[in-house]
């Protein structure tokens, strides 16, 4: 059985760090990166929905999406891939730009093989200051979103069994309509 989320909020004052680990294999984790399609089934907090307009996977491209909030506020965001090492690793940068959240900070993604079918993700967002982060977990629940996001990846992982019907995905750019 997959272990419970752990997140660290003091290790560095500076970053939120999320670890989960799994029951399925480390490429089937990492595909369900690798698609818009598989995002919108897990991505966000609970009661969260997320439509993408833009998805290029792949290092420089971006990522363009709303999450709509179960209180019906839509959050603009994006995503610029900076690093992706297939199928351990992608980093990334949130925010940037008017027309998103005022939310920037690099995101790193470890997808770490246990053997066995097993697979574990740290997730460590860094933001540029410690009161930055602090600010972006008061008003935006960042800490026990990203607990949710975390559980609810591991929900649609789960689902879809050890392997089944998901295939790992190479470099992909999908242009979606909202």
């Amino acid at each position: 059985m997959a272990a419970a989320n752990s997140l660290d909020l003091q290790s560095d004052p500076r970053s939120i760090i999320g670890i989960r680990e799994f029951d399925a294999p480390r490429e089937l984790v990492f595909s369900v990166w690798t698609d818009a399609k598989h995002l919108a089934q897990w991505w966000g907090p609970n009661g969260f929905t997320t439509t993408t307009s833009r998805f290029e996977f792949r290092p420089g491209g971006v990522w363009r999406f709303v999450m709509h909030g179960p209180d019906g506020r839509d959050y603009q965001n994006r995503v610029t891939f900076d690093e992706i090492v297939p199928p351990a690793r992608i980093v990334y940068r949130h925010g940037g730009g008017d027309d998103v959240e005022p939310v920037q900070f690099r995101q790193t993604v470890i997808f770490e093989d246990l053997g066995g079918r097993r697979t574990r993700i740290t997730w460590r967002g860094d933001f540029p200051s410690a009161a930055e982060r602090d600010r972006v977990i008061k008003e935006y629940g960042a800490g026990e979103g990203l607990v949710q996001t975390m559980a609810r990846l591991a929900g649609y992982v789960a689902a879809q069994g050890l392997g089944g019907g998901l295939e790992p995905h190479g470099f992909l750019s999908v242009g979606l309509s909202e």
